[in-house]
């Protein structure tokens, strides 16, 4: 995930750790050698039409309107066709009233029109005053949720982990964020709820409550899903891809 820093200073750019307090908890509940936050992506405002959200000051957010309201206007002195007029209208309608383009309430319909545009509003943004940027790691935790992004856990082993996915994902797409082999070789996902894991002070206390359960590749992931995938390990024999014969059990990949 990228993130893109807009009339906010002091915030170093580069890689950020998202220290979500619930990792902290399952790090207490599950011990290894490791703890590691999922990890954030922070580039300046030259980057942030590349970004996939925008953290900015009030005044920054205002200065993103502001630029968009005049790509909007350049647009229409263009007279384009009737149904991309038409939604080019509303969204300059919203801009002049301050509003993000992202918060216009589009249609799918409606923002397949325009996404060829270079609207930076469309993206989510957030607001961060000065006590967020004193705190930036802790404030992305808030960042990401807005954002459309979730994370889910791999716990045990040497590693108790974070992993951030878009919201919506499935269980095959998540085990592709760890690495590719887990998801060409899925096979199935062993999940617990964080607030079952919780409750039952741990993984194997969870398993023994019967709050473990197997799902397929078409699971869609909730937030903080502890996750175990099973796979079968692809190895490269010239130019063929082999499956091993035995299914492969890992919570995190190294």
């Amino acid at each position: 995930m990228k993130v893109g820093l807009v009339g906010v200073a002091g915030v170093p750019l580069g890689k950020h750790k998202v220290k979500d307090p619930r990792l902290d908890q399952a790090d207490k509940l599950v011990k290894t050698d490791h703890k590691t936050y999922a990890l954030v992506d922070v580039v300046g405002e030259e980057e942030a039409s590349t970004a996939d959200a925008i953290v900015a000051s009030p005044e920054g957010r205002f200065d993103l309107i502001v630029k968009d309201l005049e790509f909007a206007e350049t647009r229409l002195e263009r007279n384009p066709l009737a149904a991309e007029k038409a939604v080019l209208e509303r969204i300059k309608a919203h801009l002049e009233s301050e509003g993000a383009v992202a918060e216009a309430g589009l249609t799918p319909e409606e923002l397949h029109l325009i996404e060829s545009h270079a609207f930076v509003t469309a993206k989510p943004i957030v607001v961060a005053e000065a006590a967020d940027s004193a705190a930036f790691d802790n404030f992305l935790v808030r960042v990401v949720s807005a954002s459309g992004y979730i994370s889910f856990l791999t716990v045990g082993g040497s590693e108790n982990r974070a992993w951030l996915i878009r919201k919506g994902a499935t269980a095959q797409e998540a085990g592709g964020a760890i690495h590719t082999d887990i998801q060409k070789g899925f096979i199935r996902v062993e999940i617990i709820g964080y607030d079952d894991f919780v409750a039952a002070g741990g993984e194997t206390q969870a398993k023994h409550a019967n709050k473990m359960r197997i799902e397929t590749k078409s699971y869609v992931m909730q937030d903080y899903d502890l996750a175990n995938f099973r796979f079968k390990k692809l190895r490269s024999v010239g130019r063929f891809s082999i499956s091993s014969p035995a299914s492969m059990r890992r919570h995190c990949w190294k």
